[in-house]
């Protein structure tokens, strides 16, 4: 499955305090208990919000999710990793036919905003519709599990996707072309909510999707803004996870970063009873860290994407495992995190692949050194390669600042063990376009990565199958090991999340004994509300306020 630019690049965007402001904020921050009525106002960066299902791939917590309902969705909560329910559908999906085969009931009562019934028809037009090439750009993992979905181009010129059964109005039936263990997660996406195909309007239909959750759109100015307003056919007796306590939500776009965390601070009129969906930015922190008032405001994720180091495991002398293994030593992540900004708000160090708050993690380190670094370990291991080097090794890059300044600090560390290293710093497009082209110049590179459902498959098969090696996939160390190709092969089949979490960490391991990349640290997000904003904080994944669950402290 093969991972958007977009969603690669979700930490890409991510700015990190200073640690000089001496400041030690908690992880999450509540803002009391929540009420209902008010306007919720949520402050985005981005000029459109695309609200049509088939062209968004939008996490379970994102502002589509208020407006439509999927056939499963997350339950998230401050201290417990994210958990998948049913939300249209009565469960989470049976699966038969060794998990090739999943089977969904339709919960009764569920309607849209005009009072008629959600079909399981409904939700089979919905899901095919994305593939359909006037709406590529949403989800796209079952476009290659759904079987013939590789040669479907969507209804429009009236072809049905046979795979997708709907033996009755409630029934859906899902055909795999191989089993897969995480199928409920895929399902949680937008494409698997209901779209009645007499109701739809290809070009405008992201601006007014007809609503079966508990807001609908009441206007629409992309570029501006979009408020939603109560549905009042929504059921919150068939919802397990929204709360929907504001009566309007607007949402506010286009504005500048800057803009947008300053007026957060400000904590002035509408701004009291809003959030921002764009991270603190270091200029700011120390007006927010060092204003109590305004640091109780910020809440700062447990964790998130993991940053690392990706070793091209092709090219010499890279290709040689002690060498690989002699970085793992060298590394100084300590002054890694300084780089990005300190522990407090940059994130922990980083010695695994799975990120903390996804099922399957198990802290472990196999390469045991100081935060500095081990030089001489490193030393001893290249003298066991018997390295020479004739050239410095390419560590390739983006230029945003604080990576520069990462890819720095690596340089040094290395340098310490005797390995030159020289910098190759580009933009972020053509970052992208080198490392995940199968024929990259680089020797190491450094990039981050967030998988988009609370799953470790997220976390291991994008990057280490040696299926995602080129062809604009993100195995970008070109990785390759048949024993791992086969143990990730076994887990995606795992339809049991308790065993497939144990293979993923057993995974992890494995692949780490390779050492095809260098774990760097967990990524945090910080993200600051207004003072009338309540029930807020940031879950251990997603690293996001979920837009389902807040509210206001009192409804001015």
């Amino acid at each position: 499955m093969n991972k958007s630019r977009a969603l690669l690049a979700l930490t890409a965007a991510v700015a990190l305090v200073a640690a000089a402001c001496n400041a030690n904020p908690t992880s999450s921050t509540n803002g009391g208990a929540a009420t209902k009525g008010g306007t919720l106002h949520i402050l985005y960066d981005n000029p459109t919000l695309k609200e049509d299902p088939a062209k968004s791939q939008s996490l379970a917590v994102s502002s589509i999710h208020l407006i439509l309902r999927s056939l499963t969705t997350w339950q998230t909560s401050p201290d417990q990793p994210a958990k998948v329910v049913g939300d249209l559908a009565t469960d989470t999906g049976t699966p038969s036919d060794g998990g090739k085969t999943w089977t969904y009931h339709l919960k009764p009562g569920v309607l849209y905003e005009d009072g008629k019934k959600i079909t399981a028809q409904d939700v089979k037009y919905s899901v095919e519709r994305t593939f359909a090439p006037q709406l590529s750009e949403g989800l796209a993992y079952h476009k290659t599990l759904l079987v013939g979905g590789d040669k479907y181009k969507g209804p429009f010129s009236g072809q049905e996707l046979p795979s997708i059964e709907t033996p009755n109005d409630s029934t859906i039936i899902f055909h795999l072309n191989k089993p897969f263990g995480d199928w409920p997660w895929i399902v949680s996406m937008p494409a698997f909510t209901g779209v009645p195909k007499a109701k739809e309007d290809i070009v405008h239909y992201q601006d007014h999707p007809v609503a079966n959750g508990p807001y609908k759109v009441q206007s629409a100015q992309q570029g501006s803004k979009i408020v939603l307003v109560r549905n009042d056919k929504w059921d919150q007796k068939t919802d397990p996870v929204r709360t929907a306590l504001p009566d309007s939500i607007v949402l506010d776009m286009a504005l500048d970063d800057t803009v947008i965390n300053q007026r957060v601070i400000a904590d002035s009129g509408a701004d009291k009873s809003a959030f921002s969906f764009v991270n603190l930015q270091a200029a700011l922190a120390p007006k927010v860290l060092n204003n109590p008032q305004v640091k109780s405001r910020l809440a700062i994720s447990p964790s998130g994407a993991l940053k690392y180091l990706a070793l091209n495991t092709r090219k010499a002398p890279l290709n040689n495992p002690d060498v690989r293994r002699a970085i793992e030593y060298a590394v100084d992540k300590n002054a890694v995190q300084i780089a990005a900004g300190g522990p407090v708000i940059a994130g922990d160090i980083a010695t695994t692949l799975i990120e903390p708050g996804i099922p399957g993690y198990q802290k472990y380190d196999l390469y045991p050194a100081p935060p500095a670094g081990d030089p001489n370990k490193a030393k001893q291991l290249l003298a066991q390669a018997k390295f020479t080097q004739t050239a410095p090794l390419v560590l390739l890059t983006d230029n945003v600042s604080y990576n520069v300044a990462i890819a720095q600090a690596v340089q040094a560390s290395l340098q310490k063990a005797g390995i030159k290293v020289t910098i190759k710093s580009v933009d972020y497009d053509s970052a992208t376009a080198d490392s995940t082209s199968g024929k990259p110049l680089y020797d190491i590179s450094l990039t981050s990565w967030l998988p988009d459902f609370p799953s470790a498959q997220g976390s291991i098969q994008p990057l280490f199958a040696s299926s995602e090696i080129g062809n604009n996939a993100y195995n970008i160390a070109q990785y390759s090991n048949p024993q791992v190709d086969a143990a990730i092969n076994t887990a995606i089949a795992q339809t049991d999340l308790t065993k497939a979490g144990q293979q993923w960490a057993a995974l992890d391991k494995q692949i780490m004994q390779d050492a095809p990349v260098v774990p760097l640290y967990y990524a945090k997000n910080a993200f600051l509300r207004g003072s009338n904003v309540a029930n807020f904080y940031l879950p251990p994944y997603p690293p996001y306020p979920s837009t389902l669950t807040v509210g206001l402290s009192s409804s001015k």
